[in-house]
């Protein structure tokens, strides 16, 4: 081919040869295409080439130089943006747009060939193309997925999916950010034809544009419908004026991106094409420059990428492959961790102090299978073969050369002890351990270990299948080996890891007692008891917190608070756990599964609050403010938060943000607990810590320290 003199050109190369105009995509220094301001630029040129060339030109390519086709836009550069540049980035999508629509009304065929994922603005530039051809393989993921980052697909994403499926066919897509394989796209009319390899794109693309010398988009003929109608139909008309309330309901308004999508679809589709995208980029303008976006884009991106690829993990340790892991104690907890394990094909031995006990435990696997296997998300052989992974024994020789040994046993130090030394000599050479404690500090309990540098904390969330993150807490002998390890195992069970440094309570249970306790200690003050709840859930927590102590037990607090004043002498219990101590030592409430806590379990019935918090807790006099409530319930977590950085708990802010979230449920729209932080500014938020602590006591304390740290680590873009 002939190369275009357009040299300043750095992200696109433009190719003109046989009247095929090619722009291949190929950012340098970068795994991936994304819109960054050169790809812009370069787009810009590119187009206008186009346009000069026009006469000559046949059909253009849109093509990829990467093993993907486009990962989107450079998330890095909005996360510089603040509310001051939204009329730049407004004019900068107008922008792209422009060549977009430039391209497609040229009248020239165009043909997106898609090797690979393409995703968000990906998706979009596919979208550029008549004609879109795909590599057929289950893997590639294409797709709008971005409301899941505070944001709207407005490069032309809610426009055209809604002209290609309809209003109530986008929604899936648009609002929910749902994702799709080629072979979907294909059936819903997205991608008009696959291919078995990359080699195969072009040949395709330029028998398309032979057959097809003039082309335009379905959108662009002035006959064009959009699939089941417009707001105008009164059909549509009584769907938009319900979702609406029904999607306020799920995100209690505290995410701004979702609405802005459903009110994009809607006045989009009442206008022309044109006009319609003018409004996405309004949309798009306001939320990619406030601080919903941001927060989400630094945890649900940059974060979390930065757990997949490893950063929390020891370098230099070869990848370790589980293959066969025994777990003591086949109770609620040792039962899901064996079910995760068989799932991935790890060979899983479960023993408890009885056949009974340990076939009970293996019986949870299989009616999880069994469900499954009834939605036709498994097949009988997958459910026979993930069940005969697992064994159930009381024999501890049935442990004999485990490569990982798990104790999943009662919150009892000594019990911990005599299952693990029990236990550990059936490891195999080059084997380790590790407890599921959510509380214990990991150098007391490897106390019982004969190896205590092989010794690790392996903390799983309950219940198991449904909760990803797992809390894997180093102690302060174990080595790099097994921390290295333990994050290969979890990632193996598909689970998200972060590490954490030993202390009581580690950082997930540390910081979710803060959460229950302060709504526990709020009831000692007389508030009712469903204003604390209610305050809650307006903050975005997936429950309440009397409603979370009644679900994890009473009585397992206040053995932990029992636990605590054992192993810290002179330990002063907050307002909070007097309550719990209360309930359960005097009133007899243990929380759900002792028959009632804080809630009361009619059976066949809804939950409602026990009747007689009312007389033994409100106070007629007792002040309150729903913005203070949600503060409290927040800026409690999020201090608890930042003093497991100053001390070392935690090392990481990829580890804190990733972890409140998925661990204890912080809200999303705040990006996490540390990001909660950064997104007010460091100095904000303590000045409100400040005024908090003045009024509800040394919790909300931050020392001058915990504040150092917090800047030393807060992220730069």
């Amino acid at each position: 081919m002939n190369p275009s003199p357009l040299n300043a050109m750095k992200t696109i190369r433009y190719d003109l040869q046989d009247g095929i105009a090619t722009l291949t995509f190929d950012e340098p220094n970068s795994p991936v295409n994304t819109m960054c301001l050169q790809w812009q630029d370069d787009l810009a040129e590119a187009t206008a080439q186009v346009v000069k060339d026009k006469d000559a030109i046949r059909g253009i390519v849109l093509a990829s130089a990467k093993s993907t086709f486009f990962a989107g836009a450079d998330l890095k550069a909005l996360m510089r943006l603040t509310e001051a540049d939204a009329a730049k980035a407004y004019a900068e999508v107008e922008r792209m747009k422009h060549s977009f629509r430039t391209l497609e009304t040229l009248g020239k065929p165009v043909v997106s060939c898609i090797n690979g994922t393409a995703l968000g603005g990906g998706w979009e530039v596919a979208l550029v193309g008549h004609h879109r051809i795909a590599v057929d393989h289950p893997k590639t993921q294409l797709g709008l997925p971005e409301v899941t980052l505070g944001l709207l697909p407005g490069a032309s994403g809610v426009t055209k999916m809604v002209r290609l499926l309809g209003l109530a066919g986008a929604q899936p897509y648009l609002v929910e950010g749902k994702l799709f394989n080629p072979r979907t796209a294909l059936a819903l009319g997205l991608v008009h034809e696959l291919v078995d390899s990359p080699e195969q794109l072009r040949v395709q693309a330029l028998a398309f544009i032979a057959a097809h010398p003039q082309s335009q988009h379905p959108w662009d003929a002035k006959d064009h419908k959009i699939p089941g109608g417009t707001p105008a139909n009164p059909k549509v008309a009584s769907m938009l004026t319900v979702a609406p309330a029904m999607l306020h309901k799920q995100t209690r308004g505290l995410y701004p991106a979702p609405e802005a999508i459903m009110a994009c679809m809607a006045e989009g589709a009442s206008v022309d094409v044109d006009t319609a995208l003018r409004i996405e980029s309004r949309y798009l303008a306001k939320l990619m420059t406030g601080r919903n976006a941001r927060a989400m884009v630094n945890t649900f991106f940059f974060n979390m990428n930065a757990i997949k690829s490893g950063q929390s993990r020891p370098a230099g340790v070869p990848r370790f492959q589980p293959r066969k892991v025994g777990i003591l104690g086949a109770g609620m907890m040792g039962a899901g961790i064996a079910y995760a394990q068989a799932s991935k094909g790890i060979a899983t031995v479960l023993k408890d102090v009885s056949a009974d006990k340990a076939e009970a435990g293996k019986a949870y696997s299989a009616k999880l299978t069994q469900a499954r296997l009834d939605k036709g998300q498994l097949g009988p052989h997958d459910q026979k073969a993930l069940l005969d992974r697992i064994t159930a024994t009381d024999q501890t020789s049935a442990l004999a050369g485990s490569d990982l040994i798990i104790e999943a046993v009662f919150e009892e130090r000594d019990l911990k002890a005599k299952v693990t030394q029990e236990a550990e000599p059936q490891l195999a050479a080059g084997g380790f351990f590790a407890s599921n404690t959510s509380t214990l500090p990991i150098g007391g309990l490897a106390q019982a270990s004969a190896r205590p540098e092989k010794f690790i904390g392996i903390h799983f969330f309950s219940p198991v299948d449904k909760m990803k993150l797992v809390e894997i807490i180093r102690g302060p002998q174990t080595d790099d080996e097994t921390v290295a390890r333990a994050f290969d195992y979890v990632q193996a069970l598909a689970k998200i890891p972060i590490v954490v440094n030993d202390s009581r309570g580690f950082y997930t249970s540390r910081t979710f007692g803060t959460f229950v306790m302060e709504g526990a200690a709020m009831l000692g003050e007389g508030i009712p008891a469903a204003v604390i709840e209610n305050a809650g859930l307006q903050a975005g927590m997936p429950v309440g917190p009397l409603a979370v102590l009644d679900e994890t037990a009473l009585s397992l607090s206040v053995h932990v608070l029992d636990q605590t004043r054992a192993d810290v002498p002179g330990y002063q219990a907050t307002p909070g756990e007097l309550l719990v101590e209360r309930m359960v030592k005097e009133l007899r409430r243990p929380g759900r599964a002792g028959g009632g806590g804080f809630y009361d379990y009619p059976a066949g019935q809804k939950k409602t609050l026990w009747p007689q918090l009312k007389p033994l807790f409100e106070k007629a006099n007792a002040a309150w403010d729903i913005g203070e409530l949600k503060d409290r319930l927040l800026y409690r977590q999020a201090v608890e938060t930042a003093r497991c950085l100053h001390e070392g708990v935690l090392t990481t802010v990829h580890d804190g943000n990733i972890g409140s979230i998925f661990g204890i449920g912080f809200p999303a729209w705040t990006g996490g607990a540390l990001q909660f932080v950064y997104g007010m500014g460091v100095d904000a938020f303590a000045q409100r810590a400040a005024a908090l602590a003045a009024r509800h006591g040394k919790g909300f304390a931050l020392a001058p320290g915990v504040l150092d740290t917090l800047r030393q680590h807060q992220p730069v873009y």
